[in-house]
């Protein structure tokens, strides 16, 4: 999930460092565009960037906290994260659904599960599952999730459309699709072009996959929050 900064007064000089290098690695090169909506497909954060994730300035500057309280995961509840990263939605959510709830926390490099798993142990929670899929198939149980939560991730999808075929074959037929996307319609979040979408490119890509957009929630700093479910 790289979230391109574009000015030096929300990030420290150090973390704009680690962005540097990491526009250098190998796995952030452009990857196209998407064949429906024609829209630039952002690179992919490497887990050199995981404490960028971490940072203490997350909670003021996206409030991800208030993102929690608004997607009302229950206790029981079966939620999958991908592109979980380091893990930070991963075991909050975890703690929201409980010891009967289960939490698929999902991401394609092995270095970043292996940061998410110390994450879990040091909370000490046994309802979190980690896995690894690929840049077409979340490998996930079919019919398993009541949500699957896709933070600043689904703009970097190599594959977008099967993975989109992928998540709804894992997806219970009540079950909710969130998306939480930097708002391309705002000139003044401060994210790089590419790792922003505007509504209508989203509804346009994902509504072409059979899901239909049932809410749309505007109350965080920087992020939409898009919830479909399947036609």
């Amino acid at each position: 999930m790289l979230c391109h900064l574009t000015g030096m007064s929300v990030i420290q000089l150090p973390l704009l460092g680690q962005f540097l290098i990491l526009l250098l690695a190998g796995n952030l090169l452009a990857q196209g565009t998407h064949p429906v909506s024609g829209r630039r497909i952002a690179p992919v954060m490497g887990y050199e960037g995981a404490d960028w994730l971490e940072r203490a300035e997350r909670e003021s500057e996206e409030n991800p906290g208030r993102a929690l309280q608004l997607l009302k995961f229950q206790p029981g509840m079966t939620v999958a994260d991908i592109g979980a990263g380091s893990g930070y939605y991963a075991v909050r959510i975890a703690e929201r659904v409980g010891p009967t709830g289960k939490v698929y926390a999902n991401d394609i490099q092995p270095e970043m599960l292996s940061i998410l798993r110390r994450q879990v142990r040091q909370r000490k929670l046994e309802n979190v599952e980690a896995v690894q899929g690929t840049e077409k198939d979340p490998k996930l149980p079919a019919n398993c999730c009541d949500a699957i939560l896709m933070v600043d991730v689904y703009h970097e999808f190599s594959q977008p459309q099967e993975m989109l075929q992928r998540l709804k074959a894992a997806l219970k037929d009540d079950g909710r699709l969130i998306l939480l996307e930097y708002r391309k319609e705002d000139p003044y979040v401060p994210i790089r072009p590419e790792h922003k979408m505007s509504i209508k490119e989203v509804k346009l890509e994902v509504e072409a996959e059979g899901f239909r957009l049932a809410q749309v929630l505007h109350d965080l700093p920087w992020q939409h929050i898009l919830i479909f479910r399947k036609k």
